[in-house]
């Protein structure tokens, strides 16, 4: 990895012994030009995220970083699960593996993990309180393992929307009466799911064929985020330690509430996003990130000869209860690696300077991430940042966030060991029942059942109740 930044350096090298003959009164950044520090970034940003980071990593070298003598190198790792992977391969030092990155992007679980490895620097002595009284709280605090350290710096946050074909909900609304409002609550969202299918199966001779209306982009968050609006936590961390909740009631309610409305043909989960399920045309609204706003698609393609242009609506996340509003918090920080004082402070710098609030709306704009800095969020500063090219969706994307984050309390839990595995069994847990369990409807409806009937067949007590023990038992076998 370092042989790949020689030609960077050797840029950086030429620009600042320009610098110091042409500034000899800047001794810090005489000194700083002398024995220039080289970092390597790694992260998860693709197509324009990445465009656009990378770019902002070039315009550092080539002024802040040619003044001090520090050169960044970035590389996407693909996917974060992919890049997790990577990380975990470099410190635990895998044949093959490469050195462990100066800067990484990582969720806080991941992070925590290589922290417990003692391979995570802690950023505290090198800001002020007063700079970092200028971030959002939430996202400084989420980066604290414990109260004196800061161990994941906030680049770039995103919470969940949700996301709306209006062409085709229009259509729906005309001939129904919906509401957009209904959508802001989970009975709302689940009863205009219903008439979705029912209108939809109206329009054709065929019995039962219905579409669905709504899908999750992820279902561990949809439980998280809706156990802790209805007033509990999942997975309740204190000091590292973890305990696991799983409270009957509001475990029902969720099951209820995905479960059942999946097995129904409300619901769906075909591709690998909901937004691929949306280009098809298998549904027409789903809860994702903000982050893949523009992923969004511009047309629904019907068969190979046929497509039309849809026109997207996003808004707030809806809610189990509206006296504890809350949504996600999310998207990975940066992690400093341990290492000397002259390279962490420069990991720092560029930190601090990619996070200016400017430039951190710029990241924003073109990317669909949150700023992370308070200032950001006036309705001052984010008009300031709207430029004519900004893609409409991600402009929408962000309003609704803003407005989303005025009155929602943002949520994530806080790390634990396992606590990434931990996410991936509650995700699968309902995500793959779910899948199973529809593949069975559809054959015995295929086989002569009735549609009400096979559903019940399902719709049981009992089938909740060995789902949950299933989900109970692994979580408290990885986390024991």
């Amino acid at each position: 990895m370092k042989k790949k930044l020689s030609a960077a350096l050797a840029a950086v090298l030429s620009v600042t012994i320009g610098l110091t003959a042409c500034s000899q009164g800047n001794t810090t950044a005489e000194k700083d030009s002398d024995s220039p520090v080289s970092l390597t970034i790694w992260h998860y940003y693709n197509g324009l995220q990445q465009s656009q980071f990378e770019t902002m990593v070039s315009d550092f070298n080539s002024t802040v970083g040619a003044e001090k003598g520090i050169v960044v190198e970035a590389f996407s790792q693909g996917s974060i699960n992919e890049l997790e992977e990577k990380l975990l391969a470099s410190a635990n030092k895998e044949v093959g593996a490469e050195e462990l990155p100066d800067i990484f992007a990582s969720y806080a679980d991941n992070a925590y993990t290589l922290d417990q490895m003692d391979l995570v620097a802690d950023l505290s002595p090198y800001f002020t309180e007063e700079e970092l009284s200028q971030y959002r709280e939430e996202y400084i605090d989420e980066g604290r393992f414990t109260a004196d350290t800061l161990k994941i710096f906030p680049v770039a946050k995103s919470t969940e929307l949700l996301f709306l074909d209006k062409t085709d909900w229009d259509k729906f609304a005309d001939a129904t009466g919906a509401q957009l409002s209904s959508l802001s609550t989970m009975d709302g969202l689940l009863s205009t799911a219903e008439e979705y299918y029912n209108w939809t199966d109206s329009l054709t001779e065929e019995p039962d064929d219905g579409k669905a209306f709504f899908g999750w982009d992820s279902l561990a968050n949809y439980m998280l985020i809706g156990a802790r609006q209805m007033g509990s936590t999942i997975f309740d961390v204190q000091d590292g330690e973890v305990s696991i909740h799983l409270d009957e009631t509001i475990m029902r309610t969720l099951w209820d509430s995905y479960y059942v409305p999946y097995m129904k043909g409300y619901f769906t989960a075909n591709g690998r996003f909901r937004s691929d399920d949306m280009k098809t045309g298998d549904l027409i609204a789903y809860v994702g990130s903000t982050s893949s706003a523009s992923y969004f698609p511009d047309e629904i393609t019907v068969s190979d000869t046929e497509s039309y242009p849809i026109e997207c609506k996003i808004l707030e996340v809806p809610q189990f209860s509206a006296d504890d509003a809350v949504c996600v918090q999310q998207g990975a920080g940066m992690v400093v690696a341990k290492s000397d004082e002259k390279q962490e402070k420069a990991a720092t710098e560029f930190l601090k300077w990619f996070t200016d609030t400017e430039r951190n709306m710029e990241f924003s704009a073109t990317s669909g991430y949150l700023p992370v800095k308070a200032e950001a969020y006036s309705s001052e500063t984010a008009a300031l940042s709207k430029g004519e090219d900004m893609n409409p969706k991600i402009e929408q994307s962000i309003d609704v966030s803003f407005q989303q984050l005025s009155h929602m309390t943002s949520y994530t839990n806080r790390p634990f060991a396992n606590g990434t595995k931990a996410r991936y069994a509650l995700e699968d847990s309902i995500k793959e029942k779910a899948a199973a369990d529809y593949t069975a409807i559809q054959d015995l409806i295929a086989s002569g059942t009735s549609r009400e009937e096979a559903v019940s067949q399902f719709t049981t007590d009992d089938n909740f109740n060995t789902w949950l023990k299933g989900l109970s038992d692994s979580l408290n076998q990885l986390t024991k």
